[in-house]
């Protein structure tokens, strides 16, 4: 069984389909990270495990999700609850770290449609990820809210960032400790209707993701 970390705020209108659509052998985790839409309510009708995070932020809800997976050495997977990714392509991120190909399994973003991804947050991921493969020698193009690790291998990271910088910092760290990392194209839809994205949906929240990212780049 390979756990999906899914982390939530106001949610609701996307999980119903998303989870749905999990392919078999994937067990999603809904971590709640204060919504006020009856996301909780919703995964729990929809059979998922929920847990509530009252820290807010990215990085907490993900961090609190992979403490929440199965202990040991199992693979866990992160993805974004909003409806952009599809749960059947989870497999191309997690069957090369079943396999023992790679430590780590990343998305690169390929839009499904025009205007998925606003130009303002396509700039900022592509000068991020152009200032990771300088500093880490990885060959990462997209700082994607999309993975697969082992369990273990996550935690003993010791990532401490609990914002926008988390995903950054796992690939920083992931640099720095040798780990293949292999990037694996993924198709960006658009989000559900009714959900709205806190970093690509206004250029105030890819600002402050920039910024969380920035301040992980600067340690």
């Amino acid at each position: 069984m390979t756990d999906v970390v899914l982390p939530c705020r106001n949610e609701a209108p996307a999980l119903p389909d998303l989870l749905a659509r999990m392919p078999a052998g994937y067990r999603p985790i809904v971590v709640d990270n204060g919504s006020t839409d009856g996301s909780a309510e919703v995964a729990r009708a929809c059979g998922a495990e929920v847990i509530s995070v009252a820290e807010p932020g990215y990085g907490a809800a993900v961090h609190a999700g992979v403490l929440a997976a199965d202990p040991g050495d199992g693979v866990v997977c992160v993805m974004d609850a909003d409806g952009s990714f599809d749960p059947a392509q989870l497999p191309r991120l997690a069957d090369p770290v079943l396999a023992g190909e790679a430590h780590l399994g990343t998305g690169r973003r390929r839009p499904a449609a025009r205007g998925v991804w606003p130009a303002h947050a396509r700039v900022a991921n592509a000068v991020l990820a152009r200032r990771l493969r300088r500093t880490t020698g990885l060959d990462i193009h997209d700082i994607g809210p999309i993975r697969a690790v082992r369990r273990a291998d996550l935690l003993a990271l010791g990532l401490r960032d609990r914002r926008f910088g988390y995903p950054l910092e796992l690939l920083i760290a992931a640099g720095r400790a040798g780990w293949r990392v292999v990037e694996v194209d993924v198709d960006y839809h658009p989000r559900a209707a009714g959900t709205r994205s806190k970093v690509t949906g206004t250029v105030l929240g890819t600002v402050r993701a920039v910024r969380d990212m920035s301040a992980v780049l600067a340690r």
